[in-house]
This record gives structure tokens, C-alpha cells and sequence, in this order.
């Protein structure tokens, strides 16, 4: 049986979809895999782990906030980080969209990472850092706006791990199949049973009184399906940027 998982390194520029009608460069320009998707999305400009899957349920997993899957990055920042900056982060930071969620925040040695293409603009009267720092949400460009809230803009973002998957060993731009684990598996399992009990539960609304009297008190064949209800999976649709 072959993997349900795809784990991606994205580069630097380029979008987390597979078509686009700016020109920009796109996931079908490194994965040629049919009916993988993205689950979720990394901005254009930020680098690092991606997952794609062939089943809905594991995309819905990992993509939504509801399941809290972690997410951690390695950022590079303008200036030196202090001790309260990383508290503050730790703490969680008001934004405009509101208050984020208490992140794990670190100081981090300078990784050893592929270089980028552009680089990052060097100046040196200014110095940079690098911290480690963890969330268990998606808000639009949270990192970037969280550093930036406490006084150290992002210079460079690279998300080094979603979960239990991680870059380790995957350069930019290359790809590799992933097993699902047993945590996500279990989750997945879970999450079908609960979708089934959803789809079994009888509709118990009156009829309504505008029902034409000729259909009034006539049974109803289990062999016919509720005019207008979808039943099973739909296909998961390639993420696209708005």
C-alpha cells in the first residue's frame, strides 16, 4: 500500500498550490504526484515543511486549528533577541486579529540551512538572531507579526516541523514519501467514527405543514437517499491562496 503521506521542503517564492495564473512558481514545478493536496499552506515568502495527502480526513487533521497539531519554526530575527521579547512571546501577544495563543519561544543557535535565493540582506552595523518557536495556531503571518509586536522584525522564516514530521534530511525543494503514525492514525479513526454517527443521525424535524397532502403519511424507501444530502468523502481540493 503506498504512502498517504508527502512531506515537502518549500522554498523561498514559491506558492503552497499547485496552479496559479501570476506566474509565480508552484508546487507542480517540484511534486508530480496525482491526487495529493496540500494540507494547509506556508506564505509565499516563508520556507520549509509542507505536508500533502491523498485522504481528506488526514488533510483535515493537520490543517485545522480544532486538532492543534504543532507547528515550529526557526526564525531569524533583526537584532538580538532579549529575554523579555521571548517571554512576551511565551506569553502570547495582542494582535490586530486578536490574542495569540502562549507559544513555546527559545533562543536558537544559527542552524545549518541550505541558502536562499535571494539572500537575506546583510548589513553590518545591525546583527540578527535565531530563536525556535512553537504554536498550535494559524492566524494570517502570525510569526512575522508576533515578532515584529515585540521588536524584532523576521528576517528569515523557515517551519522546521509539523508535528512529529520534520526537515531533517530533506533539502530545499525535494520531497519525500511519510508514514502516518499512530497518534494519526488513531485521530483519523476517531475522526471517521464521529463523521459515520453524523451521517446516521435520522432527521427529526417535523414535516412542515406546507407538505402537499398527497405526500402526507407515505413511507419512505430505504433504498432512496435524502434529496440534496451528500453521502462518503468528498475529494480535497488543492489548496489555493486568496
Amino acid at each position: 500500500m503506498s504512502s498517504s503521506i508527502i512531506a515537502f521542503n518549500k522554498p523561498f517564492r514559491v506558492l503552497s498550490q499547485f496552479s496559479t495564473d501570476d506566474g509565480k512558481a508552484t508546487l507542480a514545478e517540484f511534486i508530480n504526484v496525482p491526487d495529493f493536496y496540500a494540507a494547509g499552506r506556508l506564505d509565499y515568502d516563508s520556507e520549509g515543511l509542507m505536508l500533502l495527502t491523498n485522504q481528506g480526513a488526514i488533510q483535515h487533521i493537520v490543517a485545522s486549528p480544532d486538532f492543534k497539531w504543532p507547528k515550529t519554526y526557526w526564525v531569524q530575527v533583526e537584532g538580538e533577541i532579549t529575554d523579555h521579547a521571548l517571554e512576551q512571546l511565551r506569553q502570547g501577544i495582542e494582535l490586530k486579529d486578536g490574542l495569540t495563543k502562549p507559544a513555546q519561544a527559545s533562543r536558537l543557535a544559527a542552524p545549518d540551512l541550505w541558502p536562499r535565493t535571494p539572500p537575506v540582506r546583510y548589513r553590518e552595523a545591525i546583527p540578527t538572531s535565531w530563536i525556535a518557536l512553537q504554536i498550535r495556531e494559524g492566524k494570517n503571518r502570525q510569526v512575522r507579526r508576533m515578532t515584529a509586536a515585540v521588536g524584532f522584525p523576521t528576517l528569515r522564516l523557515v517551519r522546521y516541523a509539523i508535528g512529529p514530521y520534520t526537515l531533517e534530511d530533506l533539502n530545499s525543494g525535494v520531497w519525500r514519501f511519510a508514514e502516518p503514525t499512530s497518534e494519526l492514525i488513531e485521530e483519523v479513526e476517531n475522526f471517521e467514527k464521529r463523521r459515520k454517527r453524523k451521517t446516521a443521525t435520522p432527521n427529526r424535524r417535523r414535516p412542515s405543514n406546507k407538505t402537499p397532502p398527497t405526500s402526507r403519511n407515505q413511507p419512505v424507501s430505504h433504498g432512496k437517499r435524502v434529496a440534496g444530502r451528500k453521502t462518503g468523502h468528498q475529494p480535497a481540493s488543492r489548496t489555493r491562496r486568496k
